[in-house]
């Protein structure tokens, strides 16, 4: 039986594009983000699902939440596979710093193979994700699901899906409070939507 994944990228936080969050505890959504993550919840009333997963993070249970109230489905279950990158000590740092680091420049250069400082690479982030994916595509085979992350694990999940290799996350978007459409039976994983955004 297949099952369908709605995967949502979080709503953006007040300093989304100046540094890099990864881990970084309490990262909220400001003011802005969580009307983002309203207008988020009322697109997703056009759907139904049976549950909702969410990275650990706080701005991705805040968009998770969201979702929950308005579309009445919960409570909302947290998973350690959906989590953020770990960035190691990247997390926090400035992309201004970042991009005097010749690992960062290395990172995405070589991001098949690249390892964060003291964190993850890529593939270990892909393997996560797409194996919490298979989990839940038998707990809720023929269900629908909505998954709350992070730019680069919906990115790795689709990259997979897609039989890209994994440098392929540069060649399209997730956007902040995007939703993407995936559809698992099996081995067999089809993208359905791709980074449809809220206006």
């Amino acid at each position: 039986m297949t099952t369908t994944f709605f995967l949502l990228r979080h709503a953006a936080h007040d300093d989304v594009g100046s540094y890099l969050a990864g881990r970084t505890p309490n990262v909220f959504l400001g003011s802005a983000g969580r009307a983002q993550a309203l207008r988020l919840a009322e697109r997703m009333r056009r759907e139904r699902f049976a549950a909702i997963i969410s990275s650990p993070r706080e701005r991705t249970q805040q968009t998770a939440q969201a979702v929950s109230v308005t579309c009445e489905v919960g409570p909302v279950e947290l998973c350690n596979d959906l989590d953020e990158i770990d960035f190691g000590s990247w997390s926090g740092r400035t992309f201004n710093e970042l991009s005097r680091d010749p690992a960062w420049r290395r990172w995405n250069e070589q991001r098949p193979i690249a390892v964060t400082p003291g964190g993850e690479s890529m593939g270990a982030v892909q393997k996560r994700a797409c194996a919490c994916m298979r989990a839940l595509s038998l707990r809720y085979a023929g269900e629908n699901v909505v998954l709350v992350s992070h730019a680069d694990v919906i990115k790795c999940a689709i990259c997979n899906a897609l039989g890209l290799p994994l440098d392929g996350v540069f060649r399209f978007d997730i956007d902040p409070a995007s939703v993407s459409v995936m559809a698992l039976s099996g081995d067999h994983a089809k993208l359905v939507r791709l980074n449809e955004t809220i206006s």
